[in-house]
């Protein structure tokens, strides 16, 4: 009945998460470390004129699908139905471009972190700033429509990230927190808004070609426990329609994926760091020094409270390993034995452990999109294998777990250059579901322990949930002192040390997929994209 009761007084806090191919909604209450209920809406995002997009009807309709599944959930749990909370977040996929003028309208389609039309900009701009800014960045975005004199330049009034602009149409109020804006434009550690000096110099790099200083077009930075405003009406009709939900609630900082990842991870803390597996796949590492030189691979991005991370970002995560698993459902019910997607994933994630260590010489790319890490521009599926190669069921797999994290093994080679170390590394995210898999497999390929929690599956909506409650704490604990106490202190953590045999076998592997490369890049060249 506590539960109940969280729920009927608004003891709760509502985390909204814009994932790449799903919009979960998931409520906690007044002990953040239970999820009371969860909703969530599928949507997949489009090539239109060559760019990746999502049409903004198309965030409301899946945003209010979300909120209306989770509603359900909470009634079927708990037989009643919420009409405000304690505290709301939203998150989404960081970087991009959102474009608008001073009447709120849409210059330009959105323009996802997944486009790598920026090469010209980002390379630019990482020469004038003297730090990394990696093709996805919304500076790069922003710089490279300047770079092609793009119509709409003179009419823009703001630029915006995805949390951010669901934020501001719920509260009105346009500020970003930290972590996704540190996706958008340098920080500066010492006072946690964008980097000045950096500003100053973009500024003249740009000038006469758009209508303001560029600090003036980004949101105001905020921190982790920040006010960031409230829920106007508008914004509540904008979530529930039905208008049952009431306004005034208080949100926190809008957050990105990447942030609410580490939040979910309790990897806030130096030395620590998380891995999210999802369409695309990053890890995150806390820093305890700056690191000695500029990395195309690295990108230097911020945790929610402020503090300098270590990002390797990669385009191309588990959607190529979702389409086999989804080839071998469809081959089920044509044989007519049908099974669900859980029971297929269950069984070929099981049948990898068969494999040998190194894949037994077969090689999976699951680049859908371009992946800078790996110098390519755009994407083309393979699977690769020579005629003396194992080709079983078991390999195969593997191969295409092993495929999942090969270019952010290649990323995370170079931390371990710069001499960064870790303790362990979290993860997160549906692909782990499976118990003792790819947590396995993925503590092989990074040789350090990885760790799993019990809401690992529920990722960064949970996360953002949790920064919402934190709102309540901020004046008494930082962050890391609130996951510590509050959140994790009684967490069960399952950790997965690297199986000196698969720690083998996938130096084999990533040796062979980095040279296999060159036929990736091959693909791109001699296959155009379609069908």
């Amino acid at each position: 009945m506590s539960a109940r009761d969280d729920i009927l007084s608004g003891r709760t806090s509502l985390g909204i998460e814009l994932g790449s191919t799903r919009i979960k909604a998931c409520l906690i209450g007044s002990d953040p470390s239970v999820v009371l209920a969860s909703g969530s809406a599928a949507w997949e995002n489009r090539l239109e004129d060559g760019l990746w997009t999502y049409g903004l009807d198309e965030v409301w309709a899946g945003l209010q699908a979300a909120y209306a599944a989770l509603v359900a959930d909470v009634h079927d749990r708990y037989g009643v139905r919420p009409t405000t909370f304690g505290a709301l977040g939203i998150s989404a996929m960081m970087h991009g471009y959102l474009a608008f003028d001073a009447a709120g309208e849409l210059l330009v389609p959105f323009r996802t972190w997944r486009n790598t039309n920026t090469a010209v900009a980002a390379a630019e701009l990482t020469e004038l700033l003297g730090v990394n800014i990696p093709l996805r960045w919304s500076i790069a975005h922003l710089h490279q429509a300047v770079v092609d004199g793009e119509v709409h330049l003179p009419r823009i009034a703001s630029v915006n990230t995805l949390a951010g602009y669901v934020h501001e149409r719920l509260t009105g109020r346009r500020v970003l927190g930290v972590g996704d804006a540190s996706g958008m434009f340098p920080i500066d550690a010492a006072t946690g808004a964008y980097d000045a000096a950096k500003a100053r110099a973009y500024d003249a790099l740009a000038a006469g070609r758009l209508p303001a200083p560029l600090t003036d077009l980004l949101p105001a930075v905020l921190p982790a426990g920040a006010d960031a405003g409230a829920l106007t009406a508008d914004g509540a009709l904008l979530l529930d329609p039905s208008g049952t939900l009431a306004p005034g609630i208080p949100l926190c900082p809008p957050e990105g994926d990447a942030g609410t990842g580490m939040v979910a991870t309790n990897a806030v803390a130096p030395r620590t760091g998380n891995v999210s597996a999802g369409t695309s796949i990053f890890a995150m590492v806390v820093l305890e020094r700056p690191l000695d030189g500029v990395h195309q691979e690295i990108d230097l991005v911020t945790t929610p409270a402020g503090d300098a991370v270590a990002m390797v970002h990669c385009n191309n995560g588990a959607s190529e390993l979702a389409a086999w698993a989804g080839l071998f459902t469809r081959f089920a019910t044509a044989a007519g034995a049908p099974v669900s997607d859980d029971t297929a994933f269950e069984a070929l994630f099981r049948e990898a452990l068969d494999g040998d260590a190194d894949a037994g010489g077969v090689l999976a790319y699951n680049h859908l999109a371009g992946e800078p890490i790996a110098g390519l521009t755009e994407g083309r599926p393979l699977l690769v294998r020579t005629p003396g190669s194992a080709f079983t069921l078991a390999n195969v797999m593997r191969a295409q777990l092993y495929g999942v994290f090969g270019t952010l093994a290649l990323g995370m080679q170079t931390l371990a250059a710069e001499g960064v170390r870790l303790d362990r590394m979290f993860a997160h995210g549906g692909m782990f579901r499976t118990a003792g898999v790819a947590q396995r497999f993925l503590a092989a390929a990074l040789g350090a322990p990885v760790a799993i929690g019990e809401a690992a599956s529920e990722g960064g909506a949970w996360g953002i949930a949790v920064l919402a409650s934190y709102l309540a704490h901020a004046g008494e604990l930082d962050l890391g002192a609130y996951l510590d106490r509050r959140v994790f202190a009684s967490a069960a953590l399952v950790v997965a040390d690297p199986d000196p045999a698969d720690a083998a076998g996938f130096a084999a592997y990533l040796d062979r997929y980095r040279a296999g490369l060159a036929i990736e890049a091959a693909a791109v060249a001699s296959l155009p994209s379609g069908r």
